[in-house]
């Protein structure tokens, strides 16, 4: 979605074809003052590239001058209209939204309609920041109803959503339809998983287990199938089965369940591993109080497939001394993969692992970087 590094940048999408280059150029003027806390500069290069109403980024940049949360929901939601009418009658036509229509279903594959798509999922997280979560959900669901390839990762917080709803089963429903096979093999359920029926409550096969365990699924879908099960059947044999999933996928969330760590306050702004620990942290900041419920805290933290998982041994090679709690090791400050049963445990493997803790960190901040350039 880099506007200025993506296949908008290379065929003019944002900057010359149905945006014009002068408000193109006033925006990436407006990003440089920002990133540089000229913010009143900013500001006036922002109202200039806001002169041409086909430029929607520029709106979604606006929201965050706003002076309230809801100014910047107000900002997004007229935004997300003009964007509407813009696809409608000048773009696309008609039938831009119209479940029978060609678009529908394939905005993977039109760059016009990735301005729109910013700017909903700009306003999902307006709405989860200022506790709308009915308004988020209902633009996730639309958002994965036009594109269920799902470029922009809709998949990963719409089960929260739905359980933070209280509607376990939709949540469920959405989780098993991106388990399947032919989801993890890529190709996308209809509508990406939102034409909810009944969960099935049937255990699943051990080759299933095995495949959902081992093949890559998403942490984030694979603890909301938990979850919604637990919310749904409390502790039934798929309910365990999935927690033992997730706990395999990533880790990193019931660590900090467990560990009783503080819910992160913001989502994590640099880029990530998948499963990796900050996937975790957006998948928490989204949905971590409703696994520090007491019920639901006792569940896991009394299931031992589970906490045979999260259970570390040290990393210091040679050392066998393994946790007697979850999140009892400490872990390498600076990348956060490896963690000690003590300080002289973490000195001795240092030279062992500096090259590695280097490497990660070199590549997290080449990252950032080019993320920073790039939106």
């Amino acid at each position: 979605m880099f506007r200025r590094h993506g296949m908008e940048g290379i065929y003019g999408i944002a900057g010359g074809n149905l945006v014009s280059e002068e408000s193109e150029r006033n925006l990436n003027l407006a990003r440089d003052m920002a990133t540089k806390r000229k913010m009143n500069e900013a500001l006036r290069y922002l109202k200039e590239a806001l002169k041409d109403p086909h430029n929607l980024d520029a709106s979604i940049e606006l929201a965050t001058f706003a002076r309230t949360p809801m100014e910047g929901v107000t900002t997004l939601e007229v935004a997300a209209e003009r964007g509407r009418k813009i696809l409608l009658e000048e773009w696309l036509g008609p039938t831009a939204f119209d479940d029978d229509g060609e678009f529908v279903g394939n905005y993977w594959g039109l760059l016009e309609t990735r301005p729109y798509m910013r700017v909903l999922n700009s306003l999902s997280t307006v709405y989860f920041e200022t506790k709308q979560y009915a308004k988020r959900t209902k633009v996730n669901i639309e958002m994965l109803r036009l594109c269920p390839l799902d470029n922009i990762g809709i998949r990963k917080v719409l089960g929260s959503g739905l359980i933070r709803d209280g509607r376990y089963a939709d949540a469920l429903s959405f989780a098993q339809t991106w388990l399947t096979e032919s989801a993890m093999d890529g190709t996308p359920p209809p509508r990406g998983g939102t034409m909810f029926q009944a969960p099935s409550k049937q255990p699943l096969s051990a080759q299933d287990e095995a495949r959902m365990s081992e093949r890559g699924s998403s942490g984030e879908i694979t603890h909301t199938a938990a979850l919604a099960a637990f919310k749904l059947w409390g502790d039934c044999p798929i309910a365990r089965q999935y927690l033992r999933i997730a706990s395999k996928v990533n880790p990193f969330i019931l660590v900090r369940v467990l560990g009783k760590v503080r819910r992160p306050s913001e989502p994590n702004r640099i880029p990530r591993t998948v499963n990796g620990p900050e996937d975790a942290h957006d998948y928490l900041w989204l949905i971590q109080d409703h696994w520090m419920i007491p019920a639901v805290w006792n569940w896991v933290n009394n299931n031992p497939d589970a906490k045979k998982v999260l259970l570390k041994t040290c990393s210091r090679t040679g050392c066998a001394q393994r946790e007697g709690a979850v999140a009892q090791f400490k872990r390498c400050a600076a990348c956060k993969l490896e963690m000690y049963c003590s300080a002289d445990c973490q000195k001795v493997h240092w030279r062992e692992h500096k090259p590695v803790c280097k490497e990660h960190q070199a590549r997290k901040a080449t990252n950032k970087a080019f993320a920073r350039g790039g939106q």
